[in-house]
């Protein structure tokens, strides 16, 4: 039995919701616990209702959880909005100052953090150092570990305003006095001490932002938009550490054309991005595809149409970065399902950019991109990067890069084949830069002494790059460059089946939900149905084989999405004439591991 406990807070705005929901997280992992966040909060910038959900259990944690096992309520509108989804035998925590809770079948804490934070404290923004003393005695992490965070997160601003630190402090120490003296404290739900362990607590955007680094990433374009802002925030501070270049362009069209850019002048280059400023990038995919050229582009997707819920998650951009550009653009489109995949995909993407010589698209998505979780410092491990195939600086006879990228984004240290060489054109002068290989690779130099020239154009062109407008020709460079897909498709990772061998009952999904249908599939077993599930991460090029196998292999397969039109459905139907079971939510919130269960359920 896992020493677990979920703890929802619900609050405004500027009531230091989200930062003290940070706090408890983070403490709760240096405890040695692990931890699974979601939050939401308004698109404004001061006001409206803020949720942040922590799971802290002794065990891996794979999703959010079903229900709240504690929520604690700033206001009565949390309450009115929460309530629902605390667990029977649950706890409450309220102010009694804001309102009187309903009877339910909880246990209740009337604590009153305004008057604490006011009239004690004497510092009102203080009440959720409050909230968290509480929270402290009641349940954990002792009181501690979260001074320990609370010290380390006003550290910069110890010196210029010592006071502030004093009060946090008091507000702490406070809070936990109160709980002793004025509370007959319940067992329900009390975290117990547990060994430490070498564990990473970090956000999808923060571990994206780490992968690019050790993707060796040298170059960063972007401009400012919820929720992938933080990305360009964090490499704007550690790029130029690292000798790299940061711009912030005018509008998300001039930061992709910096990217492919930097891209013919050889440098890894990548920018992010959210749906809105994605759509505005979408005549340059083309060029990059056209022009051969590598970049990384990240769609942190959030609900929409149009500027939609910027603060919302959504997983409804994955036709959009499938099919956007005008024209057959080939691309290839890449989705973690967590914060240790947003580490090692965009490394494989990096890689999958450089070999291929193509736009990589990168779909996050806002719940991930925030989700804090503690993984093991194992899942940081360096990852060899891929280079791309070049020709040396003495002529087209030679090149170096590698012939493929394995499971965990490894080259396997070869370098480009003869037969790809033998047609590149023995003189410099007649360097081909898009000479039709067997691949569809063909070696690309870097402008520079000594170096065989090429124009990259949006025209359409010959082998050498120069404009070619007949059908002939055409053709054959539209099989070229597609060519890379069939050959990426051999070389790329297939995804693994989890669950049952002989399952009756499949589900296939994508990005964020993996670890959600997991525990579902893992819950569904415990009570005797036999169920599996896929999870590509790679949706372009497609893993065939594996799909074609798992398919066949079930009787019936689910797909959740949380977009309204089942876009990953309406993909494997038209390629596989799959006729799936659709699951679909698109109120900006995640799936709950119960709702797939529920799914599994009702097909039996």
């Amino acid at each position: 039995m896992a020493n677990e406990v979920t703890i929802r807070i619900g609050g405004e705005s500027g009531e230091g919701t989200i930062s003290g929901g940070d706090i408890l997280a983070l403490a709760s992992a240096r405890w040695g616990y692990y931890v699974y966040t979601f939050r939401t909060f308004p698109a404004e910038i001061l006001g409206g209702p803020c949720l942040f959900q922590v799971r802290i259990s002794d065990e891996p944690v794979k999703s959010m959880g079903d229900y709240a096992d504690v929520l604690v309520c700033l206001n009565k509108e949390a309450y009115d909005r929460n309530i629902r989804d605390l667990r029977h035998g649950g706890v409450l925590i309220y102010d009694p100052s804001d309102f009187i809770p309903d009877a339910g079948d909880f246990i209740t804490y009337a604590i009153p953090f305004n008057e604490i934070a006011r009239k004690e404290v004497q510092l009102f923004q203080t009440k959720n150092m409050v909230m968290l003393g509480t929270i402290s005695a009641l349940f954990g992490p002792p009181l501690e570990a979260i001074v320990q965070v609370v010290e380390s997160k006003l550290s910069r601003s110890r010196k210029s305003n010592p006071i502030l630190m004093e009060k946090n402090m008091l507000a702490l120490d406070i809070a936990r006095k109160y709980v002793e003296e004025h509370q007959s404290k319940h067992d329900s739900y009390r975290l117990g001490p547990v060994e430490k362990a070498d564990r990473v607590v970090l956000n999808g955007n923060q571990a994206v932002v780490a992968g690019a680094l050790a993707a060796k990433c040298g170059f960063f374009a972007g401009y400012p938009i919820t929720p992938a802002s933080d990305i360009m925030e964090a490499l704007a501070k550690e790029l130029p550490q690292v000798g790299g270049t940061f711009l912030q362009a005018e509008d998300e069209m001039a930061a992709l054309a910096a990217v492919l850019g930097a891209s013919f002048g050889g440098k890894r280059a990548m920018t992010a991005t959210s749906g809105p400023g994605f759509s505005l990038m979408t005549e340059l995919i083309g060029l990059a595809s056209m022009a051969e050229l590598p970049a990384v582009i990240v769609d942190a997707q959030r609900a929409g149409p149009s500027t939609g819920m910027p603060t919302k998650m959504e997983q409804s951009d994955l036709s959009f970065a499938l099919n956007a550009s005008h024209g057959d653009t080939p691309r290839m489109v890449v989705a973690p399902a967590d914060v240790a995949d947003c580490y090692r995909l965009i490394i494989l993407a990096f890689n999958m950019a450089e070999r291929y010589q193509m736009p990589v698209i990168f779909l996050s998505d806002q719940s991930l991109t925030a989700r804090v979780e503690s993984v093991d410092r194992g899942n940081f491990q360096p990852i060899e990067v891929v280079e791309r195939m070049q020709v040396k600086a003495n002529g087209a006879n030679g090149a170096n890069g590698a012939n493929g990228v394995n499971g965990n984004g490894h080259s396997n240290g070869h370098s480009a084949s003869i037969g790809d060489l033998a047609e590149v054109g023995a003189e410099e002068h007649e360097y081909a830069r898009y000479a039709y290989t067997a691949s569809g690779i063909s070696p690309m130099t870097t402008p520079g002494p000594g170096v065989p020239t090429y124009v990259a154009t949006g025209l359409e062109h010959d082998e050498h790059g120069h404009p070619d407008y007949e059908p002939d020709d055409h053709t054959a460079m539209m099989e070229k460059r597609f060519r890379k897909l069939d050959t990426a498709a051999e070389e790329l990772p297939q995804p693994q089946r989890y669950g049952d061998a002989d399952a009756t009952i499949g589900i296939i999904g994508w990005g964020s939900t993996e670890g959600t249908i997991q525990e579902a599939v893992d819950r569904a077993r415990a009570k005797g149905y036999k169920v599996a599930a896929l999870h590509p991460k790679i949706l372009s090029p497609l893993p065939d084989r594996a799909i074609r196998e798992f398919i066949h292999s079930v009787k019936t397969v689910i797909v959740p999405e949380c977009n309204y039109s089942g876009q990953l459905a309406n993909l494997l139907g038209a390629r596989y004439g799959l006729q799936a079971i659709r699951v679909n939510k698109f109120g900006g919130i995640p799936f709950t591991a119960g709702e797939i269960l529920q799914a599994i359920e009702e097909v039996s």
